[in-house]
């Protein structure tokens, strides 16, 4: 076995507030420098080497992952304009193919039932993923738009992983590309309703979506900028309505947004502003017609902390507020969509995402929510384009329900199941349990765990082998879901269990308030704590307890890896944010500044700066046991960059950790592309999962034995 690679020691010194750091590994920044490549491909070559014994395990786990999966297969129709559109999968095809099917009538709101790889009446191809990838070692699809005519489709296409993408214009009537050719774009690119001109947006310095750009398809003349936002916390992005009468241009910062509106029949008007942006004040805007008159719904949070809903005049936004939906402690109002005949509402409550609809959209409607049996799931909208259908279109799943599409009807309230993900080889949900645990955290607040087993191989009271998930940052929430590779873990005895820590948005506003800025160490606190219920419990051990969590979430791993390595045999981290007080100190850095209302401004707050360097993951490394280590990143991640998975792992190995660096050189922050290549990464990780967690390496026997 080869030695590990030693990064070598360029000091660098840091100072801020009277504190000096000295950063041996700064020089790893320059990934075009030579001797940084060499160091990566040095440091991927001793984990391939570290983990080769693995390597039958890994094409057992991938091959399982694939023969559970319908690989030729297709989503759904869903309707938009005179066409049904849907995306293909096709058996030794990496990405999908995007398809449409002409409508049978003005009424027909019921999509059309078509077996797997047969092709429905005068289908047409508008987009193949795989021809658009090919000779590209990395593929991902960004925009993606229809003209309300169905006669142009614009699309965006990333090939680096950077997330800048280069839109170009396809003729559907002929499928021939136009001219039109726009680079270093953001995502999100928009049509016109007309089809006539392009709103996309472009990025700063840092790679901050700023600014707002016009271009009219076939002109030669330049874009015309619309918009542009100069305040570093904030993202723009532009969209438009359902009832595609408004262009809608948003800006945003963790915790203050603002929306400006035009007509969407007068491309060339000025934006005006719906309400004018307020420190702390977070809205959304949906357009409605109420009692025939022309309202906007707004999702906010002035002086609502988990928001409430109010209807105001188009024609005078910063006019009298009705308040359809009054603020309710402990339900966190998420999301308004306003339909011709009816709004759906979108919420949380006790920990679960909710649906409820209304079928008038008018001042007397009541509210009915959508009842569903199991007591862990999720549910929410997916995809509902049209202004005039009838139906909800709606996605849910839970941790032993595959992902299920459902039309729910609205004037007849049925609930219409239309596709449930296929699990190939004999999937039996009973076999299947899923629960929720409360552990108790230091300073006495429940913090929520869910657990996933199989109930004939584990058996409460008797330690298993744990992989516990947490994530606990931008009130991002950790919901349950189905995951066809989980199952890989499952049958093998293990238990899958999320930590529900503080910093995300699962118990409302409070619940992330609490894990954010000077409150950040709730999260970690937090995860340790649900660790240790579980050991306590027996429900496992700490030498079969293996924890995992990717970008904000890498930092949640790096933070508890420094203050209990004692209860974790391995901790995988995936695109971690493990160097976050050098990141956040350098405005010049992707996305620093918008970070300061996540984390605090280090920079010019010594509270902030002393708030971070104590729970920083590079800078709190020590001589102490670690458990094994894994991390993997990317070399063309914008978000979290590579260089901070690679300075951590330098320090942990001075203090003689086990720690392993992978880095995908052809990649973003998703990871590697391609369903397959996505396959084989998981595979890898969940090998090591396994292994580390002493689990049965083979689910064909007494899984249970370590």
């Amino acid at each position: 076995m080869s030695t590990a690679p030693v990064a070598a020691k360029k000091p660098q010194s840091r100072t801020h507030h009277n504190d000096e750091y000295v950063d041996d590994y700064e020089w790893l920044r320059d990934k075009d420098a030579p001797e940084v490549v060499a160091h990566l491909e040095a440091e991927n070559a001793y984990t391939e080497e570290r983990t080769s014994h693995l390597e039958m395990l890994q094409e057992q786990v991938f091959e399982e992952i694939k023969e559970r999966t319908q690989e030729t297969d297709l989503s759904v129709p869903v309707r938009r304009g005179d066409w049904w559109y849907y995306t293909r999968t096709v058996e030794g095809q990496e990405y999908g193919i995007h398809c449409r099917a002409p409508i049978a009538g003005a009424d027909d709101w019921a999509p059309p039932v078509v077996a797997p790889g047969e092709a429905l009446a005068d289908e047409q191809v508008v987009l193949d993923d795989n021809a658009e990838a090919a000779g590209h070692d990395f593929y991902s699809l960004g925009s993606f738009d229809i003209s309300t005519d169905g006669s142009r489709l614009l699309y965006g296409v990333d090939t680096e992983g950077d997330e800048r993408y280069t839109i170009r214009v396809r003729d559907l009537t002929t499928g021939e590309n136009l001219a039109d050719e726009i680079s270093g774009t953001g995502g999100g690119a928009i049509f016109d309703p007309r089809g006539r001109f392009i709103f996309y947006t472009t990025v700063d310095d840092a790679w901050r979506p700023d600014t707002v750009w016009r271009h009219e398809v076939g002109a030669a003349s330049a874009a015309a900028q619309v918009f542009h936002e100069p305040d570093e916390r904030f993202w723009v992005g532009v969209g438009r309505t359902r009832s595609r009468k408004y262009l809608v241009i948003e800006a945003g910062s963790s915790v203050t947004s603002e929306t400006w509106l035009a007509p969407a029949d007068d491309p060339d008007a000025d934006f005006s502003v719906v309400w004018p942006r307020t420190e702390g004040v977070e809205y959304d805007v949906e357009h409605a017609v109420i009692d025939g008159e022309d309202r906007l719904l707004i999702v906010h949070n002035d002086g609502a902390p988990d928001f409430e809903l109010a209807s105001v005049a188009a024609d005078d936004p910063q006019g009298e507020r009705r308040m359809p939906l009054p603020h309710r402690d402990g339900v966190r109002l998420e999301s308004v969509d306003a339909f011709r005949d009816f709004i759906v509402i979108e919420y949380r409550r006790e920990g679960l995402t909710r649906v409820a609809v209304a079928s008038r959209a008018s001042r007397s409607t009541g509210v009915e929510e959508l009842s569903f049996e199991e007591t862990l799931f999720s549910v929410g909208t997916a995809g509902n384009p049209e202004w005039e259908q009838q139906t909800v279109r709606l996605g849910y799943t839970s941790f032993v329900t595959p992902s299920t599409v459902y039309d729910y009807v609205v004037a007849t309230k049925e609930l219409r199941l239309l596709k449930q993900q296929p699990v190939l080889g004999g999937y039996d949900p009973s076999l299947f349990a899923q629960r929720r645990e409360w552990a108790e955290a230091s300073d006495g607040t429940r913090i929520p765990i869910s657990l996933v087993y199989r109930s004939d191989l584990v058996t409460p009271g008797t330690p298993a082998p744990t992989l516990l998930y947490g994530y606990g940052s931008y009130e991002h929430s950790i919901d349950p879901s189905f995951s066809i590779s989980r199952l890989s873990l499952l049958d093998r005895g293990m238990i899958f269990a999320v930590a529900h820590v503080r910093g995300g948005g699962e118990l409302g506003r409070h619940w992330y308030e609490n894990g954010k800025k000077h409150h950040k160490r709730n999260s970690f606190t937090d995860f340790v704590a649900c660790a240790e219920f579980l050991i306590d419990n027996d429900y496992t051990a700490s030498d079969r307890l293996v924890a995992e969590g990717g970008s904000a979430g890498g930092l949640l791993m790096g933070a508890v890896a420094n203050m209990a390595p004692q209860l974790f045999s391995g901790i995988l981290a995936e695109v971690p944010f493990v160097d976050p007080l050098t990141s956040i100190l350098d405005p010049s850095l992707p996305l620093t500044v918008i970070e300061w209302d996540e984390w605090g401004d280090p920079l010019h707050d010594p509270e902030a700066y002393a708030c971070i360097k104590s729970y920083s993951p590079v800078e709190n490394v020590r001589a102490t046991h670690y458990p094994r280590i894994l991390a993997v990143t990317s070399l063309n991640d914008t978000r979290v960059l590579y260089v901070e998975p690679a300075k951590w792992v330098a320090r942990l190995r001075e203090v003689g950790a086990d720690a392993l660096l992978k880095t995908e050189m052809a990649a973003g922050h998703g990871g590697v592309s391609g369903r397959y290549g996505a396959w084989r990464e998981r595979a890898f990780t969940y090998a090591w999962v396994i292994d580390a967690a002493h689990a049965h390496p083979s689910y064909e026997g007494d899984v249970t034995a370590a």
